[in-house]
């Protein structure tokens, strides 16, 4: 596999991160069998993808990508789909995490 395949599995793991997050919120606590299913597929599917994407790509830099993924894609769908509110001070946080994910993917080794 080539590192440009690798990194468009870490990004599809990191969407399927999300995704497992808002399934989860979604269950209920694992009290809403439809959701919860989705939730297991979800994780399934991020472990998969991530499992093939470190086959290649360094461990601290594919594993700070994926979780600056998860992290900041999932303040983006409580804002979206579930109305969680953003301060200034959360926007200044999420900005950092999405700064040291670029910085790590473009500074040399």
């Amino acid at each position: 596999m080539s590192p440009a395949s690798a990194w468009i599995l870490l990004i599809l793991s990191g969407l399927a991160d999300v995704a497992w997050a808002v399934t989860t919120k979604l269950s209920d606590g694992y009290g809403r069998p439809g959701w919860t299913a989705a939730s297991v597929v979800a994780l399934v599917i991020f472990l998969a993808l991530l499992t093939q994407a470190l086959k290649v790509l360094p461990l601290g830099t594919a594993y700070a990508v994926w979780t600056g993924i998860g992290a900041a894609g999932s303040v983006a769908a409580g804002l979206v789909l579930f109305g969680e509110t953003m301060s200034a001070a959360r926007m200044a946080a999420v900005a950092a995490i999405v700064g040291g994910v670029i910085a790590l993917k473009v500074l040399p080794d």
